[in-house]
């Protein structure tokens, strides 16, 4: 890296917290942001990762991690305009890839999922905000433009204009790149959903049908006892229990039925 490519994009670093941070009121301020150091003690260890000077590159971050506490591997690949908000407990892991004009927030994790060797991190495209606490896993890629909502964790891709929340991260919105117009995915058509509603209502219209016919069998059996009483008592009329009734009277009843 030159050394005017290496002052272009510390420019472009502290522009990005002037943008993506109103508390930033001057540069001697924003000097003190521990977004920043780590931003910057990155980047002397990546230009030594490259060089194959690993230990050396593993100190810095490492001291990095120390001072800042936001924990930068060596070997991932930082575009211009980064920028990390408050950045305390951020993890990045060594394959990561990040674009320009990526803001990010403090507990974010750019983690992998395995002990698989080679590209096991993501890579997050240009233009993208990954909210307080999100986790993003393994070798996906988040669509440029795009929204990770705090505490998501996301482990598929993300395409781009997008915005993903929750636990698994799901597209809950998308935007116009043109008009910046935000579409909410529930208005947009569901076809599965439309289905589960149906089994839905479907399983509430047997259970009232089921609830129906237990009620009408237990009145009838109900029904039917009260009227066998008669039959029963006269049976025992031979032992001076009950009395004498017309032979056809419990079919007169229904008792026979």
């Amino acid at each position: 890296m030159s050394l005017s490519t290496g002052i272009r994009t510390l420019r472009d670093d502290v522009r990005a917290i002037f943008v993506n941070d109103p508390a930033a009121r001057s540069l001697p301020e924003v000097l003190l942001y521990q977004g920043l150091h780590a931003i910057l003690l990155h980047r002397l260890s990546h230009a030594l990762w490259q060089r194959n000077l690993f230990f050396v590159a593993r100190l810095i971050s490492q001291i990095a991690r120390f001072f800042t506490g936001i924990e930068i591997h060596p070997g991932a690949r930082i575009g211009h305009g980064f920028c990390i908000d408050h950045g305390m407990g951020v993890v990045i892991g060594e394959t990561t890839e990040i674009g320009d004009n990526v803001l990010i927030y403090q507990g974010v994790t750019l983690g992998g999922t395995g002990k698989q060797a080679g590209k096991r991190h993501p890579t997050i495209e240009n233009e993208v905000v990954i909210g307080v606490g999100a986790s993003v896993l393994g070798d996906i890629t988040i669509g440029q433009n795009s929204r990770i909502g705090g505490g998501a964790v996301v482990v598929k891709d993300v395409p781009p204009h997008a915005t993903a929340v929750g636990v698994p991260a799901r597209i809950v919105a998308t935007r116009d790149p043109e008009t910046g117009q935000t579409r909410r995915v529930e208005l947009l058509p569901d076809p599965e959903g439309a289905m589960l509603r149906s089994l839905y209502n479907k399983v509430l219209e047997q259970d009232e049908r089921i609830n129906a016919l237990e009620q009408f069998t237990e009145y009838h059996q109900y029904d039917h006892c009260l009227t066998l009483q008669p039959t029963l008592w006269s049976i025992l009329d031979d032992n001076g229990f009950g009395k004498p009734h017309a032979p056809d009277e419990e079919y007169t009843h229904g008792a026979g039925i």
